[in-house]
């Protein structure tokens, strides 16, 4: 299984937008998937990824979003 995870974390490298310090952990026998990445758009694409590439394994993904748009209104303070 161990050889599985590294290739899937060389295909998320590759193809997954590079680097986006995803964790890949195994865990009773599921994959734990967590993180950061900028879009749902990235997180769908490793999820994506992960499903072909380990079609067998059960997958829980807690990958959060950044949200990197500008507030549309003034933050207020008490």
């Amino acid at each position: 299984m161990e050889y599985r995870l590294a290739h899937l974390q060389e295909r998320l490298a590759r193809e997954g937008s590079g680097d986006m310090g995803i964790r890949l952990e195994l865990r009773g026998g599921c994959l734990l998937l967590t993180g950061t990445v900028p879009s749902a758009a990235v997180r769908a694409e490793i999820l994506r990824i992960v499903a072909e590439t380990l079609p067998d394994v059960p997958v829980r993904g807690d990958i959060a979003l950044t949200d990197h748009r500008a507030p549309d209104r003034p933050e207020e303070v008490s």
